[in-house]
Order: structure tokens, then C-alpha cells, then sequence
């Protein structure tokens, strides 16, 4: 896999380090054979935000053989990208290739017509300004990154990192995005709103934290009927008292979260099992097939069936038709 990176003068070292560092990590891991390289508008060396100047920076030819281009920022002011930059993100996705506009990196991606008719997100400070410049293009401020399969953006700068850990596991699998977050000690996911894709979430806080010790406890009781009494009475906890610090701490409610670990879990299942869709969905508390299914196609929009030939085809790219969000962590 090459993945071909953006870089220009004025570029930030963390926003242009962010790709680097997740998709670098998938080759460290010995997971996959993935490169990056660098790019811009003629071959030499950027000069970054902090005064320092990075060299072996290859010409726009050579995203010619990219199989993902990035954007990982954009410069503050909005300014409309040059041809040259326009005519890569065209051609790239006229070969089929997946573009990341990460955080204002949205911007180049919809001044070149990729995002027309369709949902984005980027950095809030630029929501105005591009809602003007490209009315077509529907922002959403309420998701952390918008996935349609060929094209991906993401909001403010540590989103990049959700939404770059959320390729390494439309591409390989739960297991690979969690040994990636693992390694760069990051959280392989961030609660809230739309379907979670990394299986198995480490609890955000201290081992102290008696709300991340529920969470590890639920976490291994996932087979088991997990009431929010029960979970409350775990806690130590008033039911009321319990649902108000579960939502403070995690941002959503207890029966959700454990709805959605209970997807993780039976995602990591069939991607590594051969278990039978009846044993995973018992494995994973819901007690039938027909209840994993119902639950499995509202969250993914397939079937435990098909998700698991999917990957066992080892197909690139994620689910047909599918558009992922994730969402901001509510308070």
C-alpha cells in the first residue's frame, strides 16, 4: 500500500506527522507492507510552521502510483489550492485511489469537486466559510470524520488520528487498528454517536476510576445480561445516580455502550473465528441470531454474513455504500 501525503510550506509538523505516524505504524507492526511518502507541488523540501525544513519531498508525479492520497491540513486562510494540487485529487480519484482531506484539508478536497453533493466535515473555525464557498457540499459539526468509501475528511487536528485509525480498520481489520492505537498509546476509538469500528475500547481513565473499572468489568462479562441495574448495583451506585455518571463519563448511555461493545465483539469474532453466527451472537450476549443480525444491520448496514466474507476476501476499502460517521463525544 503507498500512501502519498501533502506537504507544503507552513504545514504544522503534527499535522503532517499524523498520517505518518499511524499508517507507518501498520509496517512496524508487521501488519502490512505500508509506505508513505511525501509531496508537493515541485520536488525539494517544505519548510514547516516551526522553522524547520524537511527534505526528500517528491513531485505531484508521484502520487501517480498512490493508493491513498492525503491532505492532512490546509493553510489558514482558506486560500483556493493551485492546479497542480487540484489536477493530483482529480485524477487520483478518477483511478479509483481514496482521498483524506484531514481537518482543513477538506478544503482543497471540495474546491476540487470531490465533495459536491455529498456530507463533510472539517475544522469548526472554517465551517462558515466553506458552507459559502461550496453550498453543495453538506458540514456536518456534529461527527468527527464522514467516510463515503472513496473520499474521507475529518474535523480539528487530533481527529485526523480517528479518522486515519478508522482506515487502518476499514482496510484491516479491528485487530490491526487496535494493535496501531495500542503501540502509539492512543484511544482506538472515541465514544458518542454514530457505530464504533474498533472492537474492544480501553477504558479512557485511571485504573482508579471506579467508572473504568465497570468498564473493564462489562467488557468481560459481554455473554452475560448486563441490566442497567445490575450495572448500577456493580457500581456501587443509585440506578439514577449510575445513569447520570455513566453518560458524564462516557457520553452516552450504559445500554448503549453495551450494545455497541457487544457489536465490537462480535465483529472481532467473525473476523477471526469460524464460529457460527448462532455461537457469536450467544459469545457476544445477544442472545440469538436473529437479535445479532437486527442489531448488527442497524449499526453496519450488513449482515454478520456478509461482513464476515468481506474480510475473508480481504477486500480493500469499506463496506459498499456505506458513508461512516463518527461522532463528537457529548457531555
Amino acid at each position: 500500500m503507498r500512501i502519498a501525503v501533502y506537504a507544503f510550506d507552513d504545514m504544522t509538523m503534527f499535522h503532517l506527522a499524523v498520517p505518518q505516524m499511524v499508517f507507518d505504524e501498520v509496517t512496524r507492526q508487521g501488519i502490512a507492507d505500508w509506505k508513505t511518502i511525501l509531496f508537493s507541488d515541485q520536488a525539494g523540501h517544505v519548510r514547516t510552521a516551526e522553522g524547520y525544513q524537511l527534505g526528500g519531498v517528491q513531485g505531484p508525479n508521484a502520487a501517480e502510483e498512490a493508493d491513498i492520497v492525503v491532505v492532512p491540513s490546509w493553510f489558514d486562510d482558506g486560500r483556493a489550492p493551485g492546479e497542480s494540487l487540484r489536477r493530483v485529487l482529480q485524477q487520483a480519484h478518477q483511478r479509483g485511489v481514496t482521498i483524506l482531506g484531514l481537518c482543513l484539508g477538506a478544503i482543497p478536497v471540495a474546491d476540487a469537486g470531490l465533495l459536491t453533493g455529498r456530507s463533510a466535515v472539517t475544522h469548526w473555525q472554517a465551517f462558515d466559510s466553506l458552507a459559502v464557498r461550496h453550498p453543495d457540499v453538506f458540514l456536518d459539526k456534529a461527527v468527527l470524520y464522514i467516510d463515503h468509501g472513496d473520499v474521507l475528511t475529518s474535523a480539528g487536528t487530533a481527529s485526523g488520528l480517528d479518522a486515519c485509525l478508522h482506515l487502518v480498520r476499514a482496510r484491516l481489520g479491528a485487530e490491526a487498528a487496535n494493535r496501531v492505537a495500542r503501540s502509539l498509546v492512543i484511544a482506538p476509538h472515541r465514544d458518542g454517536g454514530q457505530a464504533q469500528y474498533i472492537e474492544r475500547p480501553v477504558p479512557p481513565r485511571s485504573s482508579d476510576d471506579p467508572m473504568a473499572r465497570l468498564l473493564e468489568w462489562a467488557l468481560g462479562r459481554l455473554s452475560e445480561p448486563l441490566s442497567v441495574d445490575r450495572l448500577a448495583t456493580q457500581a456501587h451506585m443509585s440506578r439514577r445516580t449510575f445513569v447520570r455518571a455513566f453518560r458524564t463519563s462516557t457520553g452516552t448511555t450504559p445500554s448503549a455502550w453495551i450494545r455497541t461493545r457487544r457489536l465490537d465483539a462480535a465483529r472481532r469474532l467473525l473476523e477471526s473465528t469460524d464460529l457460527s453466527i448462532d455461537q457469536v451472537a450467544a459469545d457476544c450476549g445477544f442472545g440469538s441470531a436473529v437479535t445479532l443480525r437486527q442489531n448488527f444491520a442497524g449499526a453496519f448496514s450488513t449482515t454478520p454474513t456478509e461482513y464476515r466474507r468481506h474480510f475473508d476476501a480481504q477486500l480493500i476499502g469499506p463496506l459498499p455504500g456505506k458513508v461512516v460517521q463518527r461522532r463528537h463525544e457529548q457531555s
